[in-house]
């Protein structure tokens, strides 16, 4: 057994490995669908794994440097949906132009998230139960705001519903076009600032990189309030798509946004992996979706179902790279 995960380690020894399986798993996938059901690969269904999961990939991109940097935001969901709330609550209620509850909104989530991160680092508290407490205080104040759901009826909130950009004989929403544009950003923002290097120092090794001279406190709370930055955007997006402000929106997407940072690479215990595979990842979860849909008689509940193998198969191919021969 030594001797096969020696082998197996070896093998996947490749800085690209993960991010390599995910992308031949997409394709399968792609291809088995395409094989079994009529119109499965035309563009517009393409487009549309985008489109419907536009807000996941903000989030996912936030958790992953999260996780990139030996953490976790289990918040994020709720804080999508508590986004939602303040920006219908504004627009419908009291009245703001849209652009500033833009912009309150997503200074409210980077505050969020930055005050978990000085909670985190300055109390020297597990990421798990902070954040796991960020959670149920960011759906309680969901319910502060309005135990009903607010419909959102602002002209540039349902143009940029409404809006299909036209793209080689297909359409695409505005709202995927922004998280590509982060999904871009975040990018840049891992693999070529100084900021990244310190979030893959951070989540390699703490100790070593406090002793390099990182400053770590700062690197942490950063990140946090990077995290909570994406959820709140992921808000707006959200928001964009359903016109709606609801306490229950994005139930369980904290979940399915680290399947996706996780099936897209990223090691779970940080300091190693790719930014990009946040948007294989997601795709990953989003074709799963399509292909049982296409089917028409499978339960939803399958999606979950396949969704749990996937990621144990990838914590055993975590394991297997982890692992160091005798």
């Amino acid at each position: 057994m030594s001797a096969v995960f020696g082998t197996l380690h070896r093998l996947s020894r490749a800085p690209s490995f993960t991010s390599m399986v995910t992308v031949i798993l997409l394709a399968a996938m792609l291809l088995i669908g395409g094989a079994l059901y009529e119109g499965f690969l035309s563009l517009q269904v393409m487009l549309n794994l985008l489109i419907d999961n536009a807000f996941l990939l903000v989030i996912a991109i936030g958790m992953g440097f999260v996780i990139l940097s030996g953490g976790i935001d289990l918040s994020v969901g709720a804080v999508l949906a508590l986004s939602t709330m303040i920006a219908a609550w504004l627009l419908q209620v009291a009245a703001w132009p849209p652009l500033a509850v833009i912009a309150t909104v997503l200074a409210l989530g980077f505050a969020f998230g930055g005050g978990m991160g000085a909670v985190i680092h300055y109390f020297r508290l597990q990421p798990f139960i902070v954040t796991l407490a960020g959670m149920f205080l960011a759906r309680g104040l969901c319910y502060l705001i309005s135990i009903e759901s607010i419909t959102i009826e602002d002209p540039l909130f349902v143009a940029m519903s409404q809006t299909q950009i036209a793209l080689f004989g297909g359409f695409i929403s505005p709202g995927a076009l922004i998280a590509l544009g982060m999904l871009g950003f975040a990018v840049w923002l891992a693999h070529y600032s100084g900021f990244g290097r310190a979030v893959y120092a951070v989540g390699g090794n703490e100790q070593s990189a406090a002793m390099m001279g990182l400053s770590v406190g700062r690197t942490k709370i950063l990140v946090y309030a990077f995290s909570g930055f994406c959820a709140s955007l992921a808000g707006l997006l959200f928001a964009f798509y359903m016109l709606s402000g609801y306490g229950l929106h994005a139930q369980g997407t904290e979940l399915d946004a680290i399947a996706a940072v996780v099936i897209g690479g990223t090691l779970l215990t940080g300091g190693y992996g790719y930014i990009a595979g946040a948007l294989s990842g997601v795709l990953v979860l989003g074709t799963i979706q399509t292909l049982i849909a296409f089917d028409g008689t499978l339960s939803s509940w399958w999606t979950r179902i396949v969704i749990g193998g996937l990621l144990f198969v990838f914590c055993v191919v975590q394991r297997v790279m982890a692992f160091k021969p005798k």
